[in-house]
């Protein structure tokens, strides 16, 4: 199966919002295939002339039940440097630690299931330590995140329990400032 754009559940049906299962390991060849491909559309995405020819929606990550699946899946590609990405295909995903500290995208954030703007800060943990299996070194691993990639984590792990970003928006003061929080442009 091949994603694309179409294939992506929006807010406005109710499956987003459906809490999604621990995946059984060993992965089966379904799941291995599905993650793979969740990766690939990630990785296509970034690419302009693929995403164009594609129909793919720019995107840093993707979780299963963005596409009506509703299993503990994600795949992530995030810049590192000019030279390298981090990329993560990420079952059973969990945050084990985060700071107290708080940070943000100066901007807000986007999300491929949400078409409409939903303006406003997102606090978010500005380091987390995530336990997961990833296929792509196929084994657990622990990774300690900071910045952009904790909030790419802990946004797509928020799928896992139905919840989409604006639901962390002060829903009073949107652009309230956050005491201490670290800006990320």
């Amino acid at each position: 199966m091949t994603i694309n754009y179409q294939q992506v559940i929006k807010d406005t049906g109710s499956i987003i919002r459906q809490k999604s299962a621990d995946v059984k390991l060993p992965l089966s060849v379904e799941d291995k295939t599905l993650l793979t491909e969740m990766l690939t559309y990630v990785r296509d995405s970034q690419d302009e002339e693929l995403a164009k020819k594609n129909d793919l929606r720019p995107a840093v990550g993707i979780a299963a039940i963005q596409l009506g699946i509703p299993k503990k899946m994600l795949a992530i590609v995030v810049p590192k440097d000019e030279e390298e990405d981090y990329e993560f295909a990420l079952v059973n995903a969990k945050i084990i630690s985060e700071s107290m500290q708080r940070a943000y995208l100066k901007g807000g954030e986007g999300c491929l299931s949400v078409d409409n703007e939903h303006p406003g800060y997102v606090p978010r943990a500005a380091r987390i330590k995530v336990k997961a299996y990833d296929l792509l070194r196929d084994k657990e691993i622990i990774i300690s995140a900071s910045d952009y990639l904790a909030i790419v984590l802990q946004h797509e792990i928020d799928h896992f329990s139905g919840t989409l970003f604006y639901d962390h928006i002060n829903k009073e003061n949107p652009w309230k400032d956050i005491p201490d929080a670290i800006v990320i442009e």
